[in-house]
């Protein structure tokens, strides 16, 4: 048991570090070769009003987020409420903080310690979460693609213009290792499946994935779909407006056109993609390279484009990480709080 503490401690120590040397390595590709002086000269002619209006939207999309996910539950049978929801979101973006991709599992798990909800369901319906917040980003794409298609050409041009034609055969190669590993995979489950049956962990992870399965099909059996579409499209316009907002925080992006809005949080988005703590130095570098391909497609020079894409960056960031450390330590009382109460709830009922 000891052992296997200490097993978990160093796993989960190894994944801050490497999310940690994947965040300091992209920050010091994004500030390579730039003044930080001259960037920090942007800080002090920014207008914080529009970051704080940019804030409200951000806190917004917390909100709406949080009902959205009470609909995909409510075909199961669980109706959560929306405050609940709202801490429970909020502590697993905490935890994202921390270990890239963790808060979603430690999302479902909180929820369970307030709502009872089983992991495995709500779990179900973060994955559906995702894929609905996928198809939403590429509709963004879509967008930037007709109105900046030129932006998003120099975007490309730019991220890929320091990778080796050679890298090219061992990114395929590593796509065909991974299907043939699913594929054999596959074929000896299939072959042992009936003495795996014979293992009390077997049924565990069946029940699991079925679980995870009811959450992924709850979208079906949604009774109020229209609501369901429009709270979707609220999470992303709150998305949209709090990156375009910031833009009017410079002077040297305050032009910026609402079709470039598009093109900051398709690029953004793909920066917080990439699995360093917090996104930091990921979006700082996309952020660089984006405004740099804006900037090209408008006459301006690069150097400006990423000097203002770098202090655009630093500014949302922060905005972003004060928003996920704020509400993510509110979020610890208030879930334990919570817990509590339904501990209590639970003891009374089975008192009586």
């Amino acid at each position: 048991m000891e052992e296997t503490k200490k097993s978990n401690s160093l796993k989960t120590f190894l994944t801050i570090a490497i999310s940690l040397a994947i965040a300091v390595l992209f920050m010091w590709w994004a500030l390579k070769g730039m003044e930080f002086e001259k960037i920090a000269g942007y800080f002090k002619r920014a207008n914080y009003i529009w970051v704080l209006a940019a804030a409200v939207f951000g806190t917004a999309a917390y909100w709406f987020r949080a009902v959205r996910w009470n609909l995909l539950l409510e075909p199961m049978g669980y109706k959560i409420s929306n405050s609940n929801a709202f801490w429970t979101i909020s502590f697993g973006y905490l935890m994202n903080l921390t270990i890239p991709r963790s808060g979603e599992l430690a999302r479902s798990t909180a929820l369970f310690g307030v709502e009872k909800v089983p992991v495995e369901k709500s779990f179900g319906t973060i994955i559906l979460e995702r894929v609905v917040d996928l198809i939403c980003m590429a509709l963004f794409l879509g967008l930037t693609l007709v109105f900046k298609y030129e932006a998003i050409l120099s975007f490309y041009k730019s991220v890929t213009a320091e990778k080796s034609k050679s890298s090219e055969p061992t990114s395929y190669l590593n796509l065909y290792l991974m299907a043939a590993a699913a594929l054999v995979f596959a074929v000896l489950f299939f072959i042992f499946k009936k003495k795996l049956e014979r293992f009390p962990i077997y049924q565990k992870v069946v029940d699991f994935g079925k679980g995870i399965f009811h959450g992924l099909t709850s979208i079906f059996k949604l009774k109020q779909k229209g609501k369901f579409i429009l709270l979707s499209l609220a999470i992303w316009i709150c998305y949209y407006l709090a990156a375009y907002l910031v833009c009017f925080s410079l002077p040297e992006t305050a032009d910026l056109t609402f079709a470039d809005g598009f093109f900051i949080i398709v690029v953004g988005t793909l920066g917080m993609m990439i699995p360093a703590s917090g996104g930091i130095g990921a979006f700082h570098l996309a952020l660089k390279f984006g405004m740099v391909a804006l900037f090209l497609s408008m006459g301006k020079t690069a150097e400006s484009g990423a000097e203002a894409g770098l202090a655009y960056a630093f500014i949302s960031h922060t905005m972003q990480l004060v928003l996920m450390l704020g509400f993510g330590m509110i979020s610890i009382p208030v879930l334990a709080k919570a817990r509590t109460a339904m501990a209590n709830r639970t003891k009374e009922k089975a008192e009586a």
